[in-house]
């Protein structure tokens, strides 16, 4: 590390706006009182079981003692029916569809030494660098001109060549590219970013420049197992800098946050806590969760023993456990299950209430315009599990009767924070992203799809028509017009 570097690094905390959130010196993450709650593994009765499910029906947050008892029940006839409740809350939440997006790794350099991260300092089989902004923008061109792809998560590592100015920069490149496709130009229009956590100052930043979504997963909530994976001396070592980004986040006017778990650094029902507790702590001190919640697995990763060994490997059954209580205690939220995982995997779980994925995913750097879908493992933070194509995945979800959303209108409506999260909590954003989502599909079918997806998709086009037709006659006029005009040729109509 250079000496200009670790100056960079020192300056990284600012003391002040960590300390001021915490309430009476403590943060909100009490792991004593987490793990008492989790040593009462009595499996609760049927009927308390479908009081939690109601109460998550009506699109309620859960509390830490409901969560744990679910993750308690036994009975197979229970489980099955936690998971069509989670399904059901999906789906008045968020109505039928499914919302797809790209990771685009932007840098590989980081002053973090994660123990069970690819692009940690101390691997020396990794290539580092930082993308030019003309690398940024051929990424940029082959996301929204080759796949088709509407929405990015924009992922940096934490160092001074890609800190708060290259992303500034970085998210206006992305949002200046514009590249034919069949019909009309193609381009990203929402940026999420999955970058370290930053100050009050830097955070309104990126809020000027357009940022979507801030990301910053905690990696795990416990204490202990926090500082044995992240060596003391780095800025990643500090717990409550971390733990805090996202008030900082809304404090700069931020108010889509994402948080996440890496699931197999310990216990799964921890982490699971975890989150509802961040997920309670943010209603309770802004009025607004978090507008999504990402569960990675832990992967495999070049030269990353501990990603080759969890430590707290979480099965398959466990997982899926996992998800089904996550969406039934945080109902409003949207749930972010990725590429990490195998294809027969994600299949498996898109039924319990996932609302985002990726596709065509490459998490290496340069990897979308150099036109090759090959694994370089010494070029990436972890192996991916499902490597399929965006028309791919799309045509799966048509064949389930699945719609996939480009939609962006919401955040560029003002539908955010607050504001979204009331109508998500009454069901009403589903009215305006069901709409939007079938103008939206019809512009992706006609530009992108393949004549064997493009069929599949005409049959979801139609089922869905004859539901708004039906559960919302008042727009369909409305719709009906911008949806023609979309067939013909226009793009970007919003409701």
């Amino acid at each position: 590390m250079t000496a200009e570097t670790a100056t960079w690094v020192k300056r990284r905390i600012i003391p002040e706006q960590k300390g001021k959130y915490l309430i009476a010196g403590k943060d909100f993450v009490d792991d004593a009182d987490m793990e008492r709650a989790l040593s009462d593994t009595r499996p609760p009765d049927a009927a308390r079981v479908r009081d939690i499910l109601a109460k998550s029906a009506s699109i309620q947050t859960l509390s830490p003692a409901e969560a744990v008892a679910l993750m308690n029940v036994a009975d197979p006839a229970l489980v099955a029916e936690m998971e069509a409740a989670a399904l059901a809350v999906k789906t008045k939440v968020y109505d039928n569809r499914i919302v797809t997006f790209a990771p685009l790794y932007l840098s590989t350099r980081c002053v973090n030494d994660c123990a069970y991260c690819g692009l940690r300092r101390g691997n020396r089989n990794i290539l580092r660098g930082v993308l030019s902004q003309d690398e940024v923008r051929g990424e940029t061109e082959a996301l929204a001109g080759t796949i088709g792809h509407k929405r990015l998560i924009a992922a940096f590592g934490e160092h001074p060549e890609s800190g708060v100015d290259y992303i500034v920069e970085s998210l206006a490149t992305i949002y200046g590219v514009r590249v034919k496709i069949r019909r009309g130009y193609g381009s990203i229009r929402r940026v999420n970013v999955n970058a370290a956590p930053m100050s009050v100052e830097e955070l309104r930043r990126l809020h000027e420049a357009g940022l979507g979504t801030y990301q910053v997963f905690q990696e795990t909530y416990h204490r202990a197992t926090y500082a044995a994976v992240h060596p003391a001396g780095t800025v990643k070592a500090d717990y409550a800098w971390r733990l805090y980004s996202m008030h900082r986040a809304m404090e700069a006017g931020i108010d889509d946050v994402g948080i996440g778990a890496l699931f197999g650094l310990y216990n799964w029902k921890f982490e699971v806590l975890g989150l509802l507790y961040h997920a309670i702590e943010l209603e309770r001190a802004f009025g607004i969760g978090p507008h999504t919640i990402s569960f990675p697995r832990m992967e495999p990763a070049q030269d990353t023993p501990l990603a080759e060994s969890p430590p707290h490997r979480v099965g398959d059954a466990d997982f899926r456990r996992a998800i089904t209580v996550l969406r039934l205690a945080v109902p409003y939220t949207g749930m972010i299950l990725t590429a990490r995982e195998s294809a027969e995997t994600r299949d498996a779980l898109m039924g319990l209430g996932i609302t985002q994925t990726d596709a065509s995913s490459r998490v290496g750097l340069g990897a979308y315009s150099d036109g090759s879908t090959a694994q370089r493992p010494e070029r990436q933070q972890f192996v991916l599990g499902d490597t399929r194509s965006l028309d791919e995945l799309i045509g799966s979800f048509a064949r389930r009767g699945l719609i996939t959303s480009f939609c962006t209108a919401g955040y560029r409506c003002g539908r955010t924070g607050k504001c979204i999260m009331d109508l998500l909590r009454t069901g009403a954003e589903g009215k305006f992203c069901k709409l939007n989502a079938v103008i939206t599909y019809r512009e992706w079918l006609d530009d992108f799809a393949s004549d064997e997806t493009k069929e599949a998709g005409e049959k979801v086009i139609q089922k869905e028509i004859d539901e708004i037709r039906t559960t919302n006659p008042k727009a369909f006029e409305a719709f009906m017009k911008n949806y023609e005009r979309t067939a013909q040729g226009e793009r970007d109509l919003y409701f």
